[in-house]
């Protein structure tokens, strides 16, 4: 698979009219940050972020960006406290087909080949998929063409019961994790179609018939791991996903690589066998 072209992908955190303030104190109180901390380590004084957050100072665009940091506000949503300030957006939203984006491109494929024959993809933070490599492309063999119309979204390719959710022999497991992720998800980001998506796939039925087995006992499993029946084989894979540093576009804030490291040597020697 190769890269196409990715939306935006969360909608502002700001309602309409809504000032600066209250947004700000609501990422703090989500942080959990008292106002006293939240000044210190921004170099302020309480009162001044006390007057910020009930209107009676409007800060500065440093202030609003300083303070975003130190509260780790998500890039898109530090977008949206700059207009409710009346400031403009700080950080770009460059689409992936853009010219300025191609070194990207280009390495996303270059790591994820890499990575061959294990797994691996790349999703914005919809879960849609942007790329994935060869091992991705063996495990959605047999999926119906319904689930694989552009764009692919992962969430949906997993969860689904015509998907590889009859196929996961530990999908109660599995199905959790992803659900818990997706919820983490939207306390960070609020947004209403990342809500609209985990409503969608949690209300899919478990299969029927679907087979829950228990690990094999010889292997030490470090992590949760996805087990997946392909051509009558059970695969074991554990999940890592990456993020970049200190992002300065709102696409690439968005952006996550997942990858699947084999968790038993029988996983290891059939991937190998079927794409090495």
């Amino acid at each position: 698979m190769t890269i196409v072209a990715s939306g935006s992908a969360m909608s502002s955190a700001a309602p309409a009219g809504q000032g600066v303030g209250p947004l700000l104190r609501a990422w703090r109180q989500r942080r959990r940050v008292s106002q006293l901390e939240l000044a210190l380590r921004a170099d302020s004084s309480a009162r001044h972020i006390s007057f910020i957050e009930t209107g009676r100072s409007r800060p500065s665009e440093e202030m609003v960006l300083r303070l975003a940091e130190h509260l780790e506000v998500p890039v898109r949503e530090r977008n949206a406290l700059l207009l409710a300030a009346g400031y403009a957006p700080h950080y770009p939203e460059t689409s992936l087909d853009d010219p300025a984006l191609g070194a990207l491109r280009e390495g996303l494929e270059r790591l994820i080949r890499g990575y061959e024959p294990y797994p691996a993809l790349v999703v914005d933070a919809m879960y849609d998929v942007v790329t994935a490599n060869r091992g991705i492309t063996m495990l959605l063999d047999g999926v119906p063409e319904s689930l694989l119309v552009p764009p692919l979204n992962a969430m949906r390719l997993t969860l689904h019961p015509e998907g590889l959710a009859p196929r996961i022999r530990n999908l109660r497991e599995w199905r959790g994790h992803l659900l818990a992720q997706m919820e983490r998800q939207i306390a960070l980001h609020r947004s209403a179609r990342l809500r609209a998506l985990y409503e969608e796939v949690a209300a899919y039925p478990v299969p029927q018939g679907a087979v829950e087995d228990e690990p094999a006992k010889d292997v030490p499993y470090f992590a949760l791991p996805m087990r997946v029946e392909h051509e009558g084989r059970v695969l074991s894979f554990v999940s890592s996903i990456s993020t970049f540093n200190t992002p300065m576009d709102v696409t690439v804030a968005e952006l996550a690589i997942e990858t699947f490291l084999p968790a038993d040597p029988s996983t290891v020697k059939y991937l190998h066998s079927m794409l090495g």
